[in-house]
């Protein structure tokens, strides 16, 4: 329970108070439970986007689900999006040690670079045009949007993929701890909770009948395999970069999963 609470406690700004020592082992172990906290989310945010729908236009309820989830998480990911992006952007000088410590300098800087910025920009201009035309297209029916109920989850789930047999480009800071105790096995449960969870979407979704079930099973393989196949070749563009993976970079691994996740909704719903 203590894991499931960190998990919490890390990915989104609610406060929560966590008896008793934490250990650097503890923080690691709750990223099996990030699908977990992603999956929450993703149902405060298709319920969200349920009862605007019978309110406001998709594309006004696109706008209102995306502020929700930010406030939720502080803008986390996104802040690791924009610092990966103005880090990847630095240009290479042919010496790779002082390329490499040069960009991991510019992640760490608290201030957004304009390439950064622009990141930010267009990943919530294409979150808002792909989550307005998934809300279009199920905006006829009477259950939860499978989409936004699975996007939170998959991304968490994804970062979660990535931390086994990837490297530390940094000696501290949080991506650290993950990095260096999350392992196969790890990932693995993750998986399994990732799936319990996706069958629950179903129910709660209000599908019925095989065709729906084969269409919901489509969407939540392709989506994971989506996610999967970016975050990897985001890892291994950062590990050539930075010499391994930082915090910032499961971040932009997240925002990426979740882009390449409504595109998939599109083209399955």
């Amino acid at each position: 329970m203590k894991r499931i609470l960190i998990a919490f406690q890390f990915l989104t700004i609610i406060p929560i108070r966590v008896g008793g020592r934490l250990s650097e082992n503890d923080i690691s172990l709750s990223a099996v439970f990030f699908p977990l906290v992603g999956f929450i989310q993703g149902a405060v945010l298709a319920a969200i986007s349920f009862f605007c729908l019978k309110v406001f236009s998709p594309a006004v309820t696109s706008v209102l689900v995306i502020a929700v989830y930010l406030l939720s998480n502080g803008a986390f990911h996104q802040d690791g999006l924009s610092d990966t992006v103005d880090a990847l952007s630095v240009k290479s000088t042919g010496d790779t040690k002082k390329d490499r410590a040069k960009r991991l300098a510019v992640m760490r800087d608290p201030t957004a670079g304009p390439i950064g910025v622009v990141a930010i920009v267009i990943n919530l201009l294409l979150k808002f045009v792909l989550l307005n035309e998934v809300l279009k297209a199920q905006q006829g029916y009477s259950f939860l949007s499978p989409a936004m109920l699975l996007m939170p989850a998959v991304a968490a789930w994804s970062m979660t993929m990535m931390m086994p047999g990837a490297g530390s480009a940094r000696s501290d800071g949080l991506g650290k701890i993950f990095l260096g105790r999350i392992k196969v096995g790890h990932a693995f449960l993750a998986s399994i909770l990732l799936i319990c969870l996706a069958s629950i979407g179903y129910l709660m979704s209000g599908y019925s009948g095989y065709d729906s079930a084969g269409r919901y099973s489509l969407f939540f393989l392709a989506a994971s395999v989506a996610a999967l196949c970016g975050g990897l070749v985001l890892r291994r563009l950062c590990t050539v970069r930075f010499g391994g993976l930082t915090g910032d970079n499961l971040g932009a691994i997240h925002e990426a999963a979740e882009t390449l996740l409504l595109i998939t909704a599109t083209l399955c719903f």
